[in-house]
């Protein structure tokens, strides 16, 4: 029963109200499109598993509002699968590698399966794809500055 309770006072968020930010505070519930081949990566030195080196890979999810990259670390990556239903608590929405926009567990959050295939979703837009800048009213905030491309220019889309 208090597993419930404290479900039920995190805050969820939709895929499309993602700003970027270095903090653990995205919640959020979407459906895995599709994943691309994992990729040996150097591991950052907050390494969950303390080896220089680990595999990544990215994946498209959505929910019914929007589309974003989400990273998968280690063995993340095999835990997942299209057309699987994924809970993010404590997620981090931020640039990896100064310059992909993606949307992560990070060391504190947590990815968890929770069903399959029968989710409402969309394809555009795809926050991973907005330029962002800092709020010349306030350093501190994000704002949109330009869409370089509302589909994901990493996994193109069917036409």
């Amino acid at each position: 029963m208090a597993q419930r309770e404290a479900d039920a006072s995190v805050r969820t968020v939709k895929l499309k109200d993602l700003v970027p930010a270095a903090t653990n505070t995205v919640n959020t519930t979407f459906i895995v499109l599709d994943k691309a081949a994992p990729t040996a990566a150097r591991a950052p030195q907050q390494a969950r598993d303390g080896e220089k080196e680990t595999t990544t890979c990215l994946a498209l999810v959505a929910d019914e509002t929007a589309a974003a990259h989400f990273l998968l670390w280690g063995g993340e990556c095999g835990a997942f699968e299209p057309g699987d239903i994924v809970r993010l608590t404590g997620g981090i929405f931020s640039y990896h590698r100064g310059n992909t926009l993606v949307l992560r567990a990070g060391r504190r959050g947590r990815a968890e399966k929770v069903g399959e295939f029968t989710m409402r979703f969309v394809e555009t837009p795809n926050v991973s794809e907005i330029r962002w800048g800092r709020d010349p009213a306030d350093a501190r905030r994000m704002v949109q500055e330009a869409v370089v491309s509302p589909y994901s220019q990493v996994f193109k889309p069917l036409r």
